[in-house]
């Protein structure tokens, strides 16, 4: 059931170096237009932080300074790496959800709620080169384009961030208001080429990408191991 419209509803989104900007761009054209509401970008500070091809993204409020959000959404890219042993960004993450309506991972932001301990149990999905990784976090992988088990609403590679945030949207301010942001968007995809997923990919495209995945994958099923082991040893 969707929340009344005279709830004010405070919305995050964790921004990083290094990460894939769409993750939070996109979902951020529907997030930030949720009537009654206000969106916050967040990070350690208010320096200014580059995407993996150098967009720059500012933050407006600390890690510190953000107060209970009813939504957290958490990007993902490279850079996620780099978050998936910082307590201070994990410790915030586990905060937020504590109290959260729902938290919103896009892409491999999925793998950082992980090393949180947010998926244990939990059905989520990720950008594809990366789903062997989430059973390392405890979690069931799904090929869904978003998945939703409780509070935690995961979308997969990159695009699927703007699926997830309208049915984020729609689960906060009902199915009437997401199909009117849908419409302002222009959200109709038709895509020029079926090579969206590894599903319909030629086998040629696939290999490509998945030898060009292959360094950054090894590094995050490293990095998922040695949690695993840390949590058998806790």
């Amino acid at each position: 059931m969707s929340i009344t419209l005279d709830t004010h509803l405070i919305i995050g989104g964790l921004i990083f170096p290094n990460m894939d900007q769409c993750d939070f761009t996109g979902p951020f054209e529907a997030l930030a237009r949720v009537p009654n509401s206000r969106f916050m970008t967040i990070w350690k500070d208010k320096n200014p932080v580059r995407d993996l091809a150098g967009m720059q993204l500012l933050a407006d409020t600390t890690i510190d300074e953000a107060p209970q959000l009813d939504v957290l959404l958490v990007p993902g890219g490279h850079g996620q790496e780099a978050l998936m042993q910082d307590e201070v960004v994990l410790s915030f993450i586990r905060k937020q959800a504590a109290g959260a309506r729902y938290v919103f991972s896009v892409c491999t932001g999925a793998l950082i709620c992980g090393a949180a301990g947010l998926l244990q149990g939990k059905r989520a999905t990720t950008h594809w080169t990366a789903m062997e990784v989430l059973p390392l976090f405890g979690a069931t992988p799904s090929d869904e384009r978003v998945v939703i088990d409780g509070k935690f609403v995961s979308a997969g590679g990159v695009t699927s961030g703007i699926d997830g945030s309208l049915i984020v949207v729609s689960l906060l301010r009902g199915e009437t208001v997401a199909q009117e942001l849908q419409l302002y968007m222009a959200y109709d995809p038709k895509p020029p080429f079926q090579a969206g997923s590894p599903s319909t990919a030629p086998a040629s495209i696939l290999a490509t990408v998945r030898e060009r995945a292959r360094p950054i994958t090894e590094k995050r099923l490293a990095t998922a191991r040695a949690y695993q082991s840390n949590q058998s040893a806790a």
